[in-house]
């Protein structure tokens, strides 16, 4: 079997906060005086069958992002994502980032953006990564603020380092009109942002047509309960519209009891493009090395379908053309060299 770390790959669903390393996330805790919950802190990766579920999740999610209080938390954590990133093979990553949680404490959403964004574009100056950024707005908060962080991701929109290339929608999903934030979408696209919501992950195939109805996507963020209903796959394979699959996520969230049950095959078979995701490592215990390996293991795919994944990550990212084109390259240089 070929080394899974030197698989070149992209990453593509991976969430700012939820990138934190746990030493960081002790430290700066420890900086703050802030106590933080001993679910976070146990070295724990697997999350109890009894206690998995959404509400366990945003209530840790949150503890986290409150030690996120300076400028150098921020550019700490952009820094080390990408860094982890370089050392698990991927040549391109694209973080999401909400800059209304971090913009109290650094002056505002403009500096809370553009502080994740120089991070990037100055560690992936320094690295043979390529670095993008997703802005997403949450579904717990008003669609009119969407539409403010739509007309601020247009300021800085680009393929190039350290810019944004997307538009985002993040959250429980279950909250919410998704009709409600077509508008704040619609002001990205006019700026050359493509959508790259969430959906299809706590609720089913219908909310998944609701997305690409009202947003009009070129990615989901999950989309794997898109596998409940065939013709829904067709459409999507149709589209060309990636499914970001994060299994670490499914289970921890109760989606899915075991891995093993995330529907990889189903979305392969249907010819849904695939771009594996770690989501959110500290929560989840796994980055997205694990992710390969566990589609090696678990759903028992081999190395020329993993390096199928890798392309499809590839080719789903927004990263210009002729990166795509080179790491594309480099999976087929993977692919011939001998076990």
């Amino acid at each position: 079997m070929r080394d899974l770390i030197a698989l070149p790959k992209a990453h593509l669903h991976l969430h700012f906060t939820g990138s934190m390393r746990p030493e960081t996330l002790v430290q700066l805790a420890a900086e703050q005086g802030l106590r933080l919950p001993s679910a976070l802190v146990d070295d724990v990766p697997d999350v109890p069958a009894d206690a998995r579920g959404w509400f366990r999740f945003q209530r840790l999610y949150d503890a986290a992002r409150a030690v996120v209080r300076s400028e150098s938390a921020m550019r700490r954590i952009v820094r080390e994502a990408v860094l982890d990133d370089v050392a698990e093979g991927s040549r391109r990553l694209e973080i999401q980032v909400d800059p209304t949680s971090y913009a109290p404490h650094v002056g505002g959403l403009t500096p809370a953006l553009e502080i994740a964004l120089d991070e990037a574009r100055s560690v992936s100056s320094l690295t043979d990564i390529s670095v993008g950024v997703v802005v997403a707005s949450s579904r717990m908060r008003h669609p009119l603020e969407a539409r403010t962080l739509a007309r601020l991701a247009a300021r800085y929109a680009g393929d190039g380092p350290g810019q944004v290339v997307a538009f985002g929608l993040s959250n429980d999903e279950r909250r919410g009109d998704t009709s409600a934030f077509g508008p704040a979408f619609a002001i990205a696209r006019r700026a050359g942002l493509p959508g790259v919501p969430h959906g299809g992950e706590l609720l089913g195939p219908q909310h998944v047509r609701e997305v690409v109805q009202h947003l009009d996507p070129v990615r989901l963020g999950h989309g794997v309960r898109a596998a409940e209903d065939p013709a829904l796959l067709e459409d999507l394979a149709r589209r060309g519209i990636a499914c970001e699959v994060c299994p670490a996520s499914n289970v921890s969230l109760g989606v899915y009891r075991e891995n093993r049950q995330v529907p990889l095959g189903s979305l392969r078979e249907a010819g849904v493009p695939i771009a594996l995701g770690a989501d959110d490592p500290l929560l989840f215990g796994s980055r997205l090395a694990a992710q390969y390996e566990a589609a090696r293991h678990v759903h028992h795919l081999d190395d020329a379908a993993l390096a199928d994944l890798a392309r499809d990550s590839i080719r789903a990212s927004l990263a210009p053309e002729s990166m795509r084109r080179r790491w594309l390259t480099e999976v087929d240089a993977w692919l011939a060299t001998p076990g």
